[in-house]
């Protein structure tokens, strides 16, 4: 149940329209709700601004689809990330409108479009390799209700490519930069913004990359000043923690 939600209820029985059996009802599950093998938190909206993110990998599709029942019973927006067609028919059962995203291997349902950001967020790949981890920082983004502007294919190896988006990286609040091999992209863009840089590495590259390792620790090393890491093809905890600074205020809201 969101923020928005909780006040009505609140209020009908401050004003005598809901009784308080029914209040009771309703906030049952609250605030976690057992399924035996998971307890759906919904109480993740009014602490961090979006409902549980259901983690597919390792998940059957059974799993996928009852929590995501469960979730959408008290919220119009779910997301799944590490996913499989399998699943995602299972949720398209539930919800026609669910969509699932091929590159990624997320499935979203958004009811709510509601644009909740200030600015657009711009996400970056430095190899069209980096895609996959790209597109689930921007799926995840754009059902927290963000713009974004996705810039593929621009790494250090041809500098010039990135060099002529400089108009579209200034006019983003807040940069989601994606690489591998040797991770020197983020410190590039971090070097031509004054906004935050998300700096995601991947597990691209050949074996002195060490699954990513060797782009994470260039990442880390960066002398960009604006730029910060997530972990190792962590596309999803970039466009989240992009999404909580490019919010159009610090309400928690579905």
């Amino acid at each position: 149940m969101d923020q928005e939600r909780l006040t009505e209820l609140l209020r009908g029985v401050q004003e005598g329209k809901v009784e308080v059996d029914e209040a009771l009802a309703r906030l049952r599950h609250l605030p976690f709700e057992d399924l035996g093998y998971a307890r759906v938190d919904h109480h993740r909206a009014l602490r961090q601004g979006f409902p549980e993110v259901i983690f597919g990998q390792g998940k059957t599709p059974e799993q996928v689809a009852g929590i995501a029942g469960r979730l959408l019973e008290r919220t119009p927006n779910v997301l799944v990330t590490r996913s499989g067609r399998a699943a995602y028919e299972r949720v398209l059962g539930l919800a026609p409108e669910a969509v699932f995203h091929e590159a990624s291997g997320a499935i979203t349902v958004r009811r709510d479009a509601t644009e909740r950001g200030r600015g657009m967020i711009a996400i970056v790949t430095a190899g069209t390799s980096d895609l996959p981890v790209a597109e689930e920082a921007a799926v995840t983004a754009e059902i927290m209700g963000n713009r974004t502007a996705r810039l593929a294919d621009v790494g250090v190896a041809g500098i010039h490519r990135v060099l002529r988006e400089r108009e579209l990286l200034e006019a983003a609040r807040v940069v989601v930069c994606v690489a591998g091999m040797e991770g020197a992209l983020p410190s590039v863009v971090g070097g031509l913004v004054g906004v935050p840089v998300i700096a995601v590495p991947t597990s691209v590259g050949y074996g002195a990359s060490l699954g990513g390792i060797a782009a994470l620790l260039g990442m880390l090393n960066s002398c960009a000043s604006n730029v910060t890491v997530v972990n190792i093809d962590n596309g999803f905890g970039a466009g989240f923690v992009a999404s909580l600074i490019n919010r159009d205020d610090l309400t928690p809201r579905v």
